[in-house]
Formats: structure tokens, C-alpha cells, sequence
């Protein structure tokens, strides 16, 4: 099988985020081809659809940025073995398996511009396959023998399932609190962040400030990470997003600038959104009328302003390190994160 997985960030990708990821991709490159080589490897099986699938998703184009939170935070830390790279590839497995079987929950159809592996080979081998990369992922850390790095990572997996149940049980619900969604992505994607940033300061047992620092700092960075992705999904650029502009709306996903606009507006502006969104009734031109609502109400530049004070706190959680190169790429990669277009 033809597959090439030495791309972490399409070329285009790379020049507009310039020098806010390249301190970062500079950082971790030599590691990153060592990835590489553990993912295939890994991804491995007689079965001939796990393969197939695992690599459809894999060589999706992809930032790797968990991983790439894992191996800087080893850096910062000074961690002078290789299992952080093992540890980094199992995070990708875990994410790789998070987004197989979010595919399913959310029923969604398209990702990174491609078709879904569900859409492709069903729902049932999504959410196998998804099983079986999440138990290579445990097999890897396992490997790694840090048993600090074990406890997070289990902690992270069983989070992550909560938060998916948490989305589930809140879908199509306008009633859900912005307290709620928070809880919702703190879980569904701000920890496994905080998990991979935490990892290095764990493999290399520094101090507990340190390992508390991290967390900090990738918890909030997932927190911002989630929020763009959700200002995005209304306000972005389809053709750099990978995915059509207005997804979460046609899904019936309750996301931040949707809880905005649903408590801002007026008792028709809720009829709007019960009907759209919880009834799932969307006629031609409702996506439209919905971002009309979102910038009367300036529900999108709330959700990016929320985004903003995320970041801060990322950045203020990494200000107990001396000023190195691996803090300035992590520090980059906030400014990243908040300011992509896709």
C-alpha cells in the first residue's frame, strides 16, 4: 500500500501559519519522522480492513498536534530517553480513534475534505477499528513503562468517553448552558491537550507544579482549540476548513455560538432555533439567517474572545519555565491555534 505519512501539515497549511508553527515543527522533526515509522508499523494487521481504514484517517493531512504538544513538553523538560516518542505515537492513536468514533456519534460525513471512514466502510467498522488503535495506543504506553504516564493517559481515554456521552445526551438541546459545553469539550477534547502536554513533565517525574503547569496549559489550549474550531464551523473558509462551512448546524450540534445567539435572542430568534436545531427542520437559506442571528448578537466574536482568555491562561501556565526554545514553540502554538483559518 502506497501510504505516505511523512506530511504533518500540507505545504499551504504551513506558509500561512509561517512562524507560528514552524518553531514547533523545527522543534520535534527528527522525532516526527520516528512517529512515522511507529504508526505504520503499528497500524499493522492481518485483518486487511484495519489498515485500510486506520490509513484512510491517518494520512488525512493532519497537524499531529497532540503529539507535537507530547514531544515539545519532553523537551521542556529535558527528558533524555525515546520514550517520549512512543508516547506521542500512542497519543495519535488515541485521537485517531477519537475522531473514528465521533465520525459515528455525530453522523457526520465528511472530514479533513475527504469522505468519513464510516461513509466508506460503515459505522461498525469505524468504531471496531477505532477500538483496535485505541488498544495499540495502550500497548505503546505500556511499552514506554512510566507508570505516571500510564495513569494520565487512562485517565484521558475514560474523559474522553464521557464527554462523548456528555455531547450525546446535550445534542439538539437548546437548553444547554454555556457551563455545559464547557464541561462537554473539557472532556471531549481539552484532555487528551492536557494529557499529551502533561506526559513529558510525568516521563521525566519533575516537580508537581511542573506536571500541574502542563496540564494547565494544554487543558486551556484544547479549550481554545475547540472554541475557534466552533467559531470556524459558522464564520470560516470551506475550502481550508476540510470540511463545508455550517456542518454543526445541518448536525444539529450545540456549540458556543449557538447557545449565544439562542440566549441573546428574542422569543422568535428561539423559535428559529428550536426549529432548526432541535427539530432538525432546515429549509434553503436557514444556515444564512442562523449567521445573521450569530453577528447580531455577536455570538462569534464572543466564542473567539472566550477562545482569546483560554490562551492567556496557556500562556500564564507556562511562565514558572526559563524562557527556552521549547517554550517559545509552545507559546507559538496558542498564537496558532487562535488565529487558523482552518
Amino acid at each position: 500500500m502506497g501510504i505516505n505519512l511523512g506530511r504533518v501539515i500540507p505545504l499551504d497549511d504551513l506558509r500561512e501559519t509561517g512562524q507560528k508553527l514552524e518553531p514547533l515543527l523545527a522543534l520535534v522533526a527528527d522525532d516526527l519522522e520516528a512517529i512515522n515509522r511507529i504508526i505504520l508499523d503499528k497500524a499493522v494487521s492481518d485483518v486487511e480492513m484495519i489498515p485500510e481504514l486506520a490509513h484512510h484517517l491517518i494520512d488525512s493531512g493532519g497537524k499531529r498536534l497532540r503529539p507535537m504538544l507530547a514531544l515539545a513538553s519532553a523537551k521542556l523538560c529535558g527528558y533524555g530517553g525515546n520514550g517520549h516518542i512512543r508516547t506521542a505515537s500512542a497519543v495519535e492513536f488515541m485521537h485517531t480513534a477519537t475522531l473514528l468514533h465521533d465520525d459515528v456519534v455525530d453522523e457526520s460525513a465528511t472530514r479533513r475534505g475527504r469522505k468519513t471512514a464510516r461513509m466508506i466502510w460503515g459505522n461498525q467498522a469505524s468504531v471496531l477499528v477505532g477500538d483496535f488503535l485505541l488498544g495499540q495506543a495502550f500497548k505503546m504506553f505500556v511499552d514506554v513503562g512510566s507508570l505516571p504516564v500510564l495513569r494520565i493517559m487512562s485517565n484521558a481515554a475514560a474523559t474522553i468517553a464521557e464527554g462523548e456521552v456528555m455531547q450525546l445526551a446535550a445534542a439538539k438541546n437548546t437548553s444547554t448552558t454555556e457551563d455545559d459545553y464547557l464541561a462537554i469539550i473539557n472532556a471531549k477534547t481539552a484532555a487528551l491537550f492536557s494529557a499529551a502536554a502533561e506526559s513529558g513533565a510525568a516521563l521525566t517525574q519533575r516537580p508537581p507544579e511542573e506536571q500541574s503547569a502542563l496540564r494547565s496549559y494544554g487543558k486551556n489550549l484544547g479549550l481554545a482549540f475547540q472554541l475557534v474550531d466552533d467559531a470556524l464551523d459558522y464564520a470560516g473558509d470551506s475550502s481550508r476548513l476540510g470540511k463545508s462551512v455550517g456542518d454543526d448546524f445541518r448536525e444539529g450540534k450545540i456549540t458556543l455560538p449557538v447557545i449565544l445567539s439562542f440566549r441573546r435572542g428574542s422569543p422568535e430568534e428561539r423559535q428559529f432555533w428550536n426549529r432548526t436545531i432541535a427539530d432538525g427542520d432546515i429549509n434553503d437559506g436557514d444556515l444564512e439567517q442562523a449567521v445573521g442571528f450569530m453577528r447580531k448578537h455577536k455570538a462569534i466574536e464572543a466564542t473567539f474572545e472566550r477562545a482569546r482568555s483560554y490562551g492567556a491562561i496557556a500562556r500564564d501556565a507556562l511562565a514558572i519555565f526559563p524562557d527556552s526554545r521549547e517554550k517559545d514553540a509552545l507559546e507559538q502554538v496558542i498564537a496558532f491555534c487562535i488565529g487558523r483559518s482552518h
